[in-house]
């Protein structure tokens, strides 16, 4: 069932969410108005279990702060939605949004409306393409090749889409992802641990190519999360697999979101990546 994401939460009457006071100074040369647009599953919307979305947290939270202190003034809109998939993302996914659109044709119609005021976008989607094809230990390839496949096929829709409704000036970062799947080498199935390495890798080379079609900029979670260090630990387990019990999840509830710490190395590794200001700002948001 598709859930409901009201009309004011997207648009805010024709404008953005109010932001929190900034931490910037007046005299902040990088002080200006402007926005964030976040998008894709369910990391960009701070998902966690228990407690289920948070859209002001997450790493889209530890983003928005950092843009808060280069743009006072700075708004967000997240139009993330958990579950999501890059076939779903385009047309007929899990939210619904004002008219019937879908989070891609949402957010295209948002960004052309806010044309000039946009400052940043962040995406991430293409995951849950494939996650849902690793059941019970096992991998179901056919099913990983029909989603690395869509994957391939979409993202690079998106990306362009988001590019032209956005212009040239606007900043975009498309973030990776990390392998919550290396978690399967403390559950003893190191070879489900190291297939899910191989199909990572290939997941994050379309983020990559479709990144590049935009002229985007790519956040390597997946470095990060040292997702391909197998290096043993003083405890004998491996970097990767220590990494990924210790940011996410996924050794403590089988479940494959990023905890505090995961989100808050996922901003970090998208902050360095949000330059100064790029041309000035062209008017307040709101």
């Amino acid at each position: 069932m598709k859930r409901s994401i009201a009309l004011s939460a997207v648009l805010a009457v024709a404008g953005f969410t109010a932001a929190p006071a900034a931490s910037a100074g007046a005299d902040n040369p990088h002080a200006s108005s402007g926005a964030y647009v976040a998008l894709g599953d369910s990391l960009a919307a701070g998902y966690q279990p228990g407690l289920g979305d948070n859209k002001t947290g997450g790493y889209v939270g530890g983003v928005y702060a950092n843009l808060r202190d280069k743009y006072r003034g700075a708004k967000l809109v997240n139009l993330a939605c958990s579950g999501e998939t890059s076939t779903g993302m385009i047309a007929d996914g899990r939210c619904t949004y004002p008219d019937g659109q879908s989070q891609l044709e949402a957010a295209v119609d948002l960004i052309r409306f806010q044309k000039g005021k946009v400052r940043l976008i962040t995406l991430n989607i293409g995951a849950n393409d494939v996650q849902r094809c690793v059941k019970g230990g096992a991998v179901d390839m056919p099913c990983v090749q029909a989603g690395l496949t869509a994957v391939a096929r979409n993202l690079p829709q998106i990306t362009t889409a988001v590019r032209a409704a956005a212009g040239a000036q606007t900043q975009i970062v498309v973030l990776n992802y990390y392998n919550p799947f290396l978690a399967a080498w403390a559950a003893g199935n190191p070879q489900l641990a190291q297939l899910s390495t191989m199909l990572q890798g290939q997941l994050n080379a379309s983020i990559s190519y479709a990144a590049k079609a935009a002229d985007a900029k790519v956040a390597d979670v997946a470095t990060a999360f040292r997702s391909t260090d197998w290096t043993p630990t003083a405890s004998g387990v491996p970097t990767n697999v220590a990494a990924i019990c210790a940011l996410t999840w996924m050794c403590s509830k089988t479940d494959i979101h990023a905890n505090d710490a995961g989100y808050a190395l996922m901003a970090s590794t998208v902050n360095p990546l949000v330059v100064g200001p790029i041309r000035p700002a062209t008017a307040s948001v709101g």
